[in-house]
């Protein structure tokens, strides 16, 4: 377990602390587990008060002590009721924040309103968009503990020769899969900003439940194991002659990588063959674009065009009528960061310091799935680094 470095946590929240400036924000206040993660190192129950000037305050519901210990900021503070919070910040020498930012695309808003009553002349804002900015350009210890959870991920594929066997279900696969990666410690989860965005180590499926479409904004879904959970790896037995699809993410010390590769008892069709390789050359032509600093949409329609191009308009990112309008997503404490490679955002280009993941991949219904995702990140020179790095060949096993 790494504690994240007092100097790493100072830098970021004077990173925010710049940014509310500019934009005319007197304090900001963080409740999200993520973002508190990103800008106090632990997840402890409370809320960080960030002033546009001065020392942020970290005030801690649950459990008070325990965030002392992981978070290296210099105020940590326990609370246990709203009504402490305004004579606390006074104690500080805060004044009354006229205008306070708030994470408005995760905030409940039975949260929200009890804020709204602690600072009832204050008006509130959305700061979502501004962390997101600013969550987005790595540190260089950021992309160490992605390159770390790099590593993990691949001894997660490797070892997935040694478990897969004709007749094994995709939950059985997933499983030992999974088991690799906790004792790798992964912490079996994987956050998602987005509404309702539940997910665990990835997905493993094979065939046709490969292709099976799902609620989430992924190209590819799976069955699942019960409607309550419909995604992923399902009781479906593993035969020979088809892809058996692994998109895996890693997790270490609270940031991710994420990783899809495709193997297969046999052998597969010329068809599925030729579909993967064609997919790493849409990644070839990303890499060949990004250190350019495209827009995220140039990227997105680019490598769009030329997936139509090789007869694939209907297969594209997911099966017709399920296609998902990007081909890469940010990712770091969660995997739906920015940047995203995707439609609509035609005003935003790539830039140094960037991570994200790329995942250009053909859904087949009836028969599977294929593709590849790599994980990379935009070096300080403009550069592309790419993180993941397991091979890229379609693993064949007799």
């Amino acid at each position: 377990m790494r504690l994240t470095p007092a100097v790493e946590l100072e830098y970021r929240c004077s990173k925010m602390q710049k940014a509310m400036e500019a934009e005319g924000i007197d304090a900001a206040i963080i409740i999200q587990s993520a973002d508190l993660y990103y800008f106090t190192g632990t997840i402890q129950s409370g809320f960080l008060y960030i002033p546009a000037k001065g020392q942020p305050v970290y005030l801690v519901r649950r459990d008070a002590g325990r965030a002392r210990m992981e978070s290296g900021l210099k105020e940590v503070v326990p609370f246990s009721s709203m009504t402490e919070i305004a004579s606390t910040l006074a104690g500080y020498g805060y004044p009354v924040p006229v205008n306070i930012g708030m994470e408005f695309d995760v905030l409940p808003v039975s949260l929200f309103e009890r804020y709204r009553k602690v600072f009832p002349s204050a008006s509130f804002i959305d700061a979502s968009l501004l962390i997101r900015r600013l969550r987005m350009i790595k540190s260089h210890y950021e992309i160490h503990l992605m390159k770390d959870a790099a590593e993990q991920v691949d001894r997660v594929y490797r070892s997935a020769a040694s478990f897969l066997r004709e007749g094994m279900t995709d939950v059985e696969l997933a499983a030992d899969l999974e088991r690799v990666a906790r004792l790798e410690g992964h912490p079996g989860l994987i956050r998602m900003r987005v509404f309702n965005g539940e997910m665990m180590f990835g997905h493993t499926f094979s065939g046709a439940d490969s292709a099976v479409p799902a609620y989430t904004d992924t190209p590819l879904g799976g069955l699942g194991t019960t409607p309550s959970f419909g995604q992923g790896a399902s009781y479906k037995p593993i035969v020979r002659n088809e892809p058996v699809v692994l998109d895996f993410s890693g997790s270490c010390d609270g940031y991710l990588v994420d990783q899809t590769r495709v193997m297969a008892l046999g052998g597969l069709s010329s068809k599925m063959v030729k579909g993967y390789e064609d997919m790493l050359e849409i990644q070839d032509l990303m890499k060949r674009m990004a250190p350019q600093l495209p827009t995220w949409s140039e990227l997105y329609d680019e490598c769009v065009s030329l997936a139509i191009s090789m007869g694939y308009r209907d297969s594209f990112m997911g099966g017709k009528g399920s296609q998902v309008s990007f081909i890469g997503h940010g990712i770091g404490i969660e995997i739906d960061e920015y940047p995203f490679i995707a439609r609509g955002f035609g005003k935003m280009n790539l830039e140094p310091g960037m991570a994200f993941a790329f995942e250009p991949k053909l859904v087949f219904p009836g028969e599977g799935a294929v593709g590849v995702e790599n994980s990379f990140y935009l070096a300080d020179d403009g550069a592309l680094k790419q993180l993941t790095f397991s091979d890229e060949k379609i693993m064949m096993l007799p």
